[in-house]
This record gives structure tokens, sequence and C-alpha cells, in this order.
């Protein structure tokens, strides 16, 4: 088993993001670049003899079982995680038939500035790796995003401690390792005006991927959705 060097996969990003010096979002390429390049050395392990992702093995459904096979996933969710939604503390979307997101409330999961979960959250996140255990024939993406308050670099930083910390609380529930791909986004990936409080407080999340692993296309589900 190996793993490509951290060093080796940046220094690619950077290249790549590099020749567009007059972009004025530089900054925000590269930095994305690095976080998904860091997400692939966290969590696709590579086999020497065939190439495969690691988690190859975990299982796969055939394509046409694969809408029953999330809904009934979603309809679980919903139902374990009624009051989580009824209080925004967890938002559940279906993006496509084959892929559902989580998004943690991070004033909910985490104090400020901290990447430990809270602990009056755990329960919360005790329910979301009940069910996922359950359905073992998905990949599992653990993605963290901040606000563009402090340092790129420290953003970095605090996005993948977080997304590592509730990775272990998953794992810790009955998740299997081998299915979870763990990852920070830092301050690239806002999704609201990171000018106002209400904006930094939305940017400030962690979001869940849930992807089927499809036969003959099982390296599909561990490539990361962001």
């Amino acid at each position: 088993m190996q793993r490509l060097t951290l060093a080796t996969v940046v220094a690619v990003a950077v290249f790549a993001t590099g020749c567009a010096t007059n972009d004025p979002n530089q900054r925000a390429k590269t930095g994305a670049a690095i976080g998904a390049v860091a997400g692939a050395v966290l969590g696709h392990q590579i086999h020497d003899k065939n190439g495969r992702f690691a988690g190859a093995a975990i299982g796969a459904l055939t394509a046409a079982a694969v809408g029953n096979y999330m809904d009934k996933q979603q309809r679980q969710l919903e139902q374990q995680l009624a009051a989580e939604r009824q209080n925004n503390d967890v938002r559940l979307v279906r993006i496509d038939e084959e892929t559902l997101k989580l998004e943690l409330d991070s004033e909910s999961t985490f104090d400020v500035n901290s990447a430990s979960v809270r602990a009056d959250f755990e329960r919360s996140l005790s329910k979301v790796s009940a069910v996922i255990s359950e359905y073992g024939q998905t990949a599992v993406h653990v993605v963290g995003h901040t606000d563009s308050t402090g340092s790129s670099s420290y953003n970095q930083k605090l996005s993948e401690k977080r997304a590592s910390s509730v990775g272990a609380h998953l794992a810790s529930g009955g998740v299997l390792r081998d299915r979870m791909r763990l990852s920070g986004r830092g301050e690239n990936l806002p999704v609201a005006d990171n000018s106002t409080s209400r904006g930094r407080s939305a940017n400030r999340r962690v979001e869940i991927y849930i992807k089927p692993i499809v036969e003959g296309r099982e390296h599909h589900a561990f490539r990361s959705p962001v």
C-alpha cells in the first residue's frame, strides 16, 4: 500500500492553477486545488498491483438498484434526524439520484475556532452514523469549510481538522474508515456573502456527501463531490 506525498500533489495543484497570474480569484482557486489534493492524500489509497481505490472492495450495487437504495437511505435519515432538521442543525439535500448531502450547522457542531464536536451534538452524529453504517455500499465524503476570517492557511487547517473530527465520530459509530474520504476546502467555496455575520455563519459548515458504489464504476463513488 502506498500514498502519494502531500508535497507532490500540492506542487501539481499550484502549478496547474498558477498559469493565470492575473486572475483576481487566483488565491481561491489555488486554495481549492490544494484542498482537493489534500483530501486525496487523506483518503485515496492506491494499491500497487491494480491501481484501484481501496474502497472498491467494500461492495457494489447494480446500476438498476441505486435509486431505490438511495431513496431508502434518504427516508431513514429524514426520519432519524427529524428534530435536527426542524432546528436547522442539519440540512438534508438530495442533489441527484446518486448523491445525498448532509450539511451540519457549524454553530451547532463546533465552538468558535474549535475542531472538537460539541458534546450536545454527539448524539446527532450518532444518529447519522447509525444510518450510514447500515448502507455499506456507499462512499462517505466529509468536507470542512470556513468563512474568510483569518488567514487562508489557518482556515484550510481548521476545515481539515473539523472534517477529521466528524469523520472520527462517524467511525466510532460504526462507519468503516475505508468508506470515508476526509478533506477541507478552507474559505474557498463560500455559499454566502462573507461580508455579513449571517453569511459567515452559513459558510462555516461541514458537509457529508453519500454516494453509491456502483458496479463497474466503483471509483466514481470515491471522487470528491466538490
